[in-house]
């Protein structure tokens, strides 16, 4: 029987991404773990779960997007794939820099966002949510309308009250409590 998604993800997260030992999380938090997801996200096939997952979300819920995107560089092969796979016409794709352009345009949001637009933010780990707050800041400072936040993973680590804001449109493709439970699992 072929897997699901859902428990592709699971596999792909626990073989690739989580990782033990001491480490310092954006956030400035220490931490006992780490999930790296970019083996996850830089590969095909995780790419492919991922965009789907969010994108049969995005259709179940009736967010009717035109864009995706967020904070450089977690988001962007995440909103990469789901652009990717996305039915006609496909979403367009935006990056929120971490620092505006010093050269150019001095631009801080990359690609064709235009006032009004239904997006949809994506994120690859979600701690506090400091990051992602930051790409919604963007995203509502160029006009556009946040229908939906998606995230790998949410670590449930008490996001920023700021990021309250946008709890009901916060849908995690999996939290750590659910990897955690499906870990125990696996190890029979």
């Amino acid at each position: 029987m072929a897997k699901s998604d859902q428990d592709r993800l699971f596999e792909l997260m626990n073989e690739r991404a989580y990782r033990e030992g001491d480490f310092t999380l954006a956030s400035g938090a220490r931490s006992s773990f780490y999930f790296d997801s970019k083996p996850v996200l830089l590969d095909g096939e995780g790419a492919r779960v991922v965009a789907r997952l969010i994108l049969a979300d995005i259709a179940r819920l009736r967010l009717a997007p035109v864009a995706v995107g967020g904070m450089e560089l977690g988001a962007v092969p995440i909103a990469c794939a789901v652009s990717a796979l996305s039915p006609e016409p496909p979403l367009r794709v935006f990056i929120v820099r971490k620092q505006p352009k010093a050269h150019g345009t001095g631009q801080a949001l990359e690609g064709r966002l235009e006032p009004g637009d239904r997006v949809v933010v994506v994120e690859d780990v979600v701690t506090t949510g400091e990051s992602t707050w930051k790409a919604l800041q963007a995203v509502e400072a160029a006009g556009g309308q946040v229908v939906g936040v998606f995230a790998l993973l949410d670590r449930e680590a008490g996001h920023l009250p700021a990021f309250d804001r946008y709890a009901d449109r916060f849908h995690p493709l999996m939290t750590l409590s659910e990897f955690r439970r499906r870990r125990a699992a696996s190890r029979g």
